[in-house]
């Protein structure tokens, strides 16, 4: 079997459980009562190709807040999120958008840990672009879902603990390249 049949397989395996039954999904993925997925394995980008970044700016009461993070597009992508990652830079992270990424406009998401080992600041964003709200230093591993309490249209994972030393906060305005309005 080809390298590149076995990596399709795999992630065709990997967004199996992580949209079937709430507690079978993936990482901070997003559970099944969402769409996607979130954290996952090394980065959004099938395996041998690196991952699409883009600078995702948070406006906050204390100035503008730039991460550079990779881009979550697909449901492969999201299924696969930041699972396994030991790596996570202050300044990194991962923005799962579209949310969900069949385009159907905003939905509640449910994230969870399972197999992603750092704690994240999971930030829900609105269709508007402002934070609905963020949980904050997620517990790693943890299989409990984390919800975003309202629809949102775009999710955005950086390293625990983030937000809080830098103010952002829920009703933050945040932009990044092609971000709708």
């Amino acid at each position: 079997m080809s390298k590149t049949v076995f990596a399709a397989l795999l992630a065709l395996g990997l967004c199996a459980c992580s949209n079937g039954d709430a507690r079978a999904g993936d990482s901070a993925a997003p559970d099944a009562t969402v769409a996607g997925t979130a954290t996952g394995t090394g980065t959004g980008a099938a395996p041998g190709q690196a991952a699409a970044t883009l600078a995702v700016t948070i406006h906050s009461a204390n100035g503008a807040h730039v991460f550079t993070v990779e881009s979550a597009m697909t449901e492969a992508e999201q299924a696969r999120g930041l699972m396994y990652r030991t790596d996570l830079k202050p300044n990194r992270g991962m923005l799962f958008w579209p949310y969900p990424t069949d385009g159907s406009g905003p939905r509640e998401a449910s994230f969870w840990m399972k197999n992603t080992p750092s704690p994240l600041d999971i930030i829900y964003i609105r269709a508007d672009r402002t934070i609905a709200r963020i949980a904050e230093n997620t517990i790693p591993f943890s299989e409990t879902p984390i919800p975003s309490g309202e629809p949102v249209g775009a999710v955005l994972e950086i390293m625990g603990g983030r937000a809080g030393e830098l103010g952002i906060a829920e009703g933050d305005r945040v932009e990044w390249p092609g971000a709708p309005g």
